[in-house]
């Protein structure tokens, strides 16, 4: 009766595998006892002693789970590692290269002082610094480089040599997302949900791109999981390891990417939630706080040691206006996020699913919501507001998208299983591959354009049309061209136009860079000091910013200027535009100027 009470069975029925307790010939040994404590009416425990269950090996649907995960893990490395040395020797995108001066930087200086503080990012600089002296360390033990001198210069000259090592650490760190999105929509709501979640993150076409980049997104994402993560566990059972836990993620976070402190909302919404049901939690709470401080700091001292270089970077940071991302208040902002990258990204059917997820998730599971919900929509709200509005922007989010999607599917398929009364039990693998479609061929489509970029094309063009000795002035960190027979001239700012070759065998230094940059959102044309814009003159000109400034040469009048004055009188010789699912990159235009003083 008590074995009934406590949903055990009798203790006559407990059997051992498949040895019979009766068997005399067979007699297992004497499992471990446990100990159940039963609350009478009295309000007093009774404390009594049963035969613990055997160990049970795992069955088949768990090992048949754990297969289909690691499928999903190995999709999701496979199309993160495929093409990820695009664009290379050539630097395609424009922070890649601030990101990897700075860490080769703190090498040169034997400094843990990133010198630059503006997303901090210094969890990202620390990560490429060390993927820096890993790499060094084993060419110069290999006799491959003759010392750090040697490997540097090496470097300015095949940027491969690093940037790929710091790019596979980037896919690495979304594959890492990949498992924790299983991990955290299997907490939320089982395995099923969790697995759906992972292969809809895994196949995202977006979170694929920005696995490839370095820069700090992808990185945060897997601070931001692990708060969340931490935050259920939390509001499950309140120990004060879960929220030191949480505090440790949010200060990673923040030490990774700033916006991550808005994470914090949801263990600080689960502990009020918590004391409000009459558990002590306040201590616990102060307790995560301290942590969080504590954990930013210990990454990122340099926060309070250089305080003077974080304000200017902050200040630098904040711009009301960038060609290409300006923003227009939060609703436009939310309708650009939901309309281009999630559509394009998850397909109509997937960003309903996830939708009607999230609108599920409150009314299904109230611990999780309070749990995850506080954060995530502060996040939006943040992103929301922000005067500029950028894909990457987003990385954070895909993972929560993909676990609501995963959810809505889940819960449907039960209504529809009892709507029926079968077991119906392949709808959800159906759903998903139906809704994978989409998403695998915006990831082809994505991967394919990127594999043919228009400034690679314009290199390629290059090298059949522009003469032997010919001056060119290239506007995007066209590497691919130094070995050729031409002098090269690449804008930096005050500095006017500088003989790029000549800038990369002297290692031009980030901070310099930066200097020259005079806090202009860009290294191009339009940063460059008018006086300074005769010395630009070359015999052709290769621009990749140039629409985004005729197009909105009302709010960028000054730096418009710029592109009018150098291409006045010049044929424009060839245009090269982006196909969408063929061709990526911004529109090139190429002139050639008749005469050049």
């Amino acid at each position: 009766m008590i074995c009934q009470r406590i949903g055990m069975p009798p203790i006559s029925t407990i059997g051992f595998g498949r040895t019979d307790v009766s068997s005399p010939s067979r007699v297992p040994k004497p499992p471990a006892r446990i100990t159940v404590r039963i609350f009478t009416p009295r309000h007093h425990f009774s404390t009594m002693t049963y035969p613990s269950p055997p160990v049970r090996k795992p069955d088949r649907d768990s090992w048949m789970q754990r297969g289909i995960l690691l499928l999903i893990l190995l999709l999701a490395a496979g199309l993160r590692v495929r093409g990820i040395g695009f664009g290379l020797p050539a630097l395609n995108d424009p922070d890649e290269p601030l990101f990897m001066m700075t860490a080769v930087e703190m090498l040169r200086n034997h400094s843990l002082n990133p010198g630059w503080f503006g997303h901090p990012g210094t969890i990202t600089l620390y990560c490429l610094a060390l993927i820096s002296l890993v790499v060094g360390g084993f060419g110069i033990a290999t006799g491959r480089y003759a010392d750090t001198d040697a490997f540097v210069s090496a470097v300015y000259a095949d940027p491969g040599i690093l940037f790929l090592p710091a790019r596979l650490c980037i896919a690495a760190c979304g594959v890492v997302c990949v498992y924790l999105t299983w991990r955290l929509g299997r907490r939320i709501g089982g395995t099923t949900t969790g697995l759906i979640a992972a292969a809809f993150l895994a196949v995202n076409s977006v979170h694929i791109d920005y696995s490839q980049v370095i820069r700090t997104d992808i990185q945060v994402s897997i601070f931001m999981l692990l708060c969340l993560f931490a935050s259920i566990a939390i509001a499950e059972k309140g120990r004060l390891r879960d929220y030191l836990l949480a505090g440790l993620f949010v200060g990673l976070g923040c030490a990774t990417k700033w916006p991550a402190a808005t994470i914090a909302l949801s263990p600080v919404a689960v502990g009020i939630w918590r004391i409000a049901r009459g558990n002590r939690d306040a201590r616990k709470l102060l307790v995560f706080a301290g942590a969080a401080v504590g954990a930013l700091l210990l990454a990122s001292p340099y926060l309070v040691l250089d305080y003077s270089t974080v304000l200017r970077n902050l200040t630098g940071e904040a711009r009301p206006i960038h060609p290409g991302a300006t923003g227009g208040g939060l609703l436009v902002n939310l309708r650009w996020y939901l309309t281009d990258p999630l559509l394009g990204s998850f397909g109509a059917a997937g960003l309903v699913l996830a939708g009607i997820g999230a609108v599920l998730l409150p009314v299904r599971n109230r611990v999780a919501a309070i749990a995850v919900l506080p954060g995530v929509a502060a996040f939006v709200m943040l992103i929301g507001i922000q005067a500029l509005r950028w894909e990457r922007w987003l990385i954070p989010l895909l993972p929560i998208a993909a676990i609501a999607a995963g959810y809505a599917i889940t819960c449907l398929a039960e209504v529809l299983r009892a709507w029926s009364g079968r077991p119906l039990r392949a709808l959800e693998p159906i759903a998903v591959l139906l809704l994978m479609v989409p998403m695998v061929s915006a990831a082809q489509a994505r991967a394919v354009a990127r594999a043919n970029d228009t400034r690679q094309l314009a290199s390629a063009w290059a090298r059949t049309h522009i003469p032997p000795e010919s001056s060119i002035l290239v506007e995007h960190a066209a590497i691919d061209l130094i070995p050729g027979p031409w002098r090269l001239l690449f804008p930096l700012g005050t500095a006017g136009c500088i003989d790029a070759r000549a800038a990369l065998a002297g290692r031009i230094r980030y901070g310099e860079a930066e200097n020259r940059r005079s806090g202009s959102p860009l290294v191009d044309l339009g940063s460059v000091a008018l006086f300074r814009l005769p010395g630009c003159r070359a015999r052709f000109v290769i621009l990749s910013h140039y629409d985004r400034y005729r197009d909105d040469r009302t709010r960028f009048a000054a730096e418009w200027q710029r592109y009018a004055e150098l291409t006045r009188g010049s044929t424009l010789r060839h245009v090269i535009a982006p196909v969408s699912g063929l061709r990526g990159g911004p529109t090139i235009y190429i002139f050639e100027i008749a005469s050049t003083p």
